[in-house]
């Protein structure tokens, strides 16, 4: 039985390129998700820090101003929930990069549990 080998002055084929993964389209939501509410909670914490501070006596908890400053945190807080949620989802992904839906869940736990405690804060010193 004979085998073909190839004529000594050829070079070995090259071997074929390792495919790349792609990026989770989750785990980039998740990131963009993260850094978006964490901006926003963190603005929020601001201005109510800023009314607070200007406010003759504080801020009135039944005010308009307060009312406003409640729901966008509870609403950035949901963002940041959500997006903890979509990089668990591109965390289980297989065949991807996971890069993103790591730093996803990682922003948004921090900007979550960072709210949490200065909202437990408040209250214990309020």
């Amino acid at each position: 039985m004979l085998t073909r080998t190839p004529p000594p002055h050829l070079p070995p084929p090259a071997p074929a390129p390792a495919s790349r993964q792609s990026h989770s389209g989750l785990g980039i939501a998740s990131f963009v998700l993260s850094i978006i509410s964490g901006m926003a909670l963190f603005c929020v914490v601001l201005a109510a820090g800023v009314i607070e501070s200007s406010t003759p006596g504080g801020m009135d908890e039944s005010s308009p101003q307060a009312m406003v400053v409640g729901l966008f945190l509870f609403a950035f807080m949901g963002l940041a929930l959500l997006a903890a949620g979509l990089g668990v989802g591109g965390l289980c992904q297989k065949n991807r990069q996971k890069i993103f839906a790591i730093l996803g869940v990682v922003f948004s736990a921090v900007a979550v549990v960072l709210v949490t405690g200065l909202m437990i804060f408040g209250l214990m010193v309020g």
